[in-house]
């Protein structure tokens, strides 16, 4: 049995998720992924209501909290062939949108930061200098001595009370640590900062959806009604409050999340020679101009890109059955007809199998991975493993000549002296979603534009319900909903038969970057890019591990979710 380094669980992200890494004088020679917890959300929906799917999808997770009822309503509109208003569409695209800029900067602080910041080294940063530092990258309006010295002061209470809370158990004084203290104090504060911006972020899902998490869809629209002389529905004021949310958003970005990317990235440049791994991503696209969604329109383009080939985007068919393909030959699952084959998720099966499928008992040192490893299965495009999330959709932008996007990429290589090679590396990947949350936070506008001159026109329509009774379906439908959620391309595939769901399958962003190998032995994303040039400085301690592991944003939550083995249910809830 070959010794391995073992980081369980995975911190910092949503889920669980386990990695073991075998090294070579220090460096990572093989990497393995592995969910370890499973999800039922498949089965639970079978028999149901087509029209009820979104609300238990959407419950797959509660941080990238829209993107699953959105792929949902979208799967049983493609398979019903149901239009939805314009305004409906750029409601959606708003939601969307504010929920890219809010989790791509709650990931960079909360979530990723700390990798590459050193929190207690803050203590020794000279706020004045600070200050200095901070306004010579921007004129966000907090910089002031003042400001930075109230911050230190909070997290040197934290340190001498000998509880670091939200900062606890971090590797650091780890020497690869390398910003200069005053750095670190800036991006402590602005982590502070973040916590309590992202509450007026949140709102604008709330002011369309009703709720945060988990905000109401409907199949056939949306369920804001817009009428602008009612407390009940989307008024005057609460569409003032929206462009006011937006302000907010984009002042952040501009102000604060981009300059403080960019300041942190000029410390780690030789990360942009690490991480990469695959050199292939995909791209379902998203953001439609028009009510349809046509591809033609989409902000994101819809492709693949192979072998780090810019010049080339290849198409992408959701519904042709030799595309996109889930393999079990290193999950804890069966398929009837063999576990060598792919299957597209409209064939797609959910049959657990640990014991017979090389789980070990709890607790166990090491994986089997000669034989299943993950609950997680392995997408395939064309048979090609492939990364997807902001890196993927960044480069498709740039390869399809998006003009904002090639003129971002370019002054931030240029600022940082490096090629368009660091692009594809565990850095690129960081500073792609930073970019991208540039991209859509300037995208919000049009979209609120174009509402506001519909309203304005007197177009007040949000939902189309001409198809909303069963008794208008066919017999038999079937369809593929899809969005690019912000770690990726997501995809529901629904089956309908006689009003009811026959299967119901979902590939989630997670599934696709850290899903085990495949038949032929082929990495996911994660563990190729852990395979790409990852020297750990200390084993015991290995945070490059988990730079590039957080560089995804993994939501194994999303991939994966709790069962109870001996039962079967977690809680039972009686009503009387």
């Amino acid at each position: 049995m070959t010794e391995r380094v073992v980081v369980d669980p995975i911190t910092r992200i949503e889920g669980h998720l386990r990695i073991e890494a075998e090294l070579s004088g220090g460096t990572i020679a093989e990497a393995y992924s592995s969910g370890t917890m499973v999800r039922g959300i498949e089965t639970i929906l079978r028999g149901r209501d087509p029209r009820d799917a979104w609300a238990f999808a959407q419950r797959i997770c509660g941080v990238c909290t829209l993107v699953h009822g959105i792929a949902s309503v979208r799967a049983v509109e493609d398979a019903l062939g149901y239009e939805i208003p314009v305004n409906a569409q750029l409601i959606r695209n708003l939601m969307i949108g504010a929920q890219y800029v809010h989790d791509h900067v709650m990931h960079f602080y909360h979530l990723h930061a700390l990798d590459w910041v050193d929190i207690v080294s803050a203590l020794e940063a000279d706020p004045k200098q600070t200050s200095a530092l901070a306004q010579s990258i921007s004129n966000y309006a907090k910089s002031s001595p003042g400001y930075f010295a109230d911050v230190q002061k909070r997290l040197k209470g934290f340190v001498e009370g000998g509880q670091l809370g939200i900062f606890a158990n971090g590797y650091w004084g780890h020497p690869g640590y390398r910003l200069p203290a005053e750095a670190n104090l800036m991006a402590v504060a602005h982590y502070l900062e973040a916590l309590a911006w992202q509450r007026d972020a949140a709102r604008l899902l709330t002011i369309f959806g009703g709720k945060n998490p988990h905000p109401n869809f409907v199949v056939g629209g949306v369920t804001s009604p817009i009428d602008l002389n009612s407390d009940a529905a989307l008024n005057a004021k609460r569409l003032a409050q929206v462009r006011t949310i937006i302000d907010g958003m984009q002042t952040f970005v501009d102000q604060v999340y981009l300059p403080d990317t960019l300041a942190i990235a000029g410390f780690y440049k030789d990360w942009g020679e690490r991480g990469e791994g695959l050199g292939n991503f995909l791209c379902y696209g998203d953001l439609p101009a028009g009510a349809a969604l046509d591809p033609a329109t989409f902000l994101f383009p819809r492709g693949v890109i192979l072998d780090r080939d810019l010049s080339r985007i290849h198409d992408v068919d959701l519904h042709a059955d030799d595309q996109i393909q889930e393999f079990i030959a290193h999950s804890w699952y069966e398929y009837g007809d063999g576990n060598d084959q792919g299957l597209h998720p409209y064939a797609g099966e959910t049959n657990l199998s640990y014991d017979a499928r090389g789980g070990v008992a709890p607790p166990y040192r090491q994986l089997d991975i000669d034989q299943g490893y993950s609950w997680l299965k392995s997408p395939r495009w064309k048979g090609r493993s492939v990364e997807v999330g902001p890196l993927a959709r960044v480069l498709m932008l740039y390869a399809s000549g998006h003009e904002q996007t090639r003129a971002l990429v370019e002054s931030t290589l240029t600022q940082l002296d490096l090629p368009v090679e660091a692009l594809f590396s565990t850095l690129g990947r960081t500073a792609a979603r930073t970019l991208e949350t540039k991209v859509v936070a300037d995208a919000l506008d049009g979209w609120y534009d174009a509402l506001i001159a519909n309203v304005r026109d007197g177009d007040l329509t949000t939902f189309n319900d001409r198809l909303w009774e069963p008794a208008t379906w066919p017999r038999e439908a079937r369809g593929a909903g899809f969005m690019e959620a912000p770690r990726g391309a997501l995809g529901h595939w629904i089956v309908i038969e006689n009003g009811r769901i026959a299967n119901y399958q979902a590939v989630v962003p997670s599934t696709w970057n850290a899903g085990p190998r495949d038949p032929d032995g082929v990495p996911g994303a994660y563990e190729a890019a852990l395979q790409d040039n990852t020297q750990l400085v200390d084993a015991q301690q290995p945070l490059e591990i988990l730079r590039t592991i957080h560089s995804f944003d993994p939501c194994i939550a999303c991939a994966v979710h709790l069962m109870n083995p001996g039962t079967g249910e977690q809680v039972r809830v009686q009503v009387t």
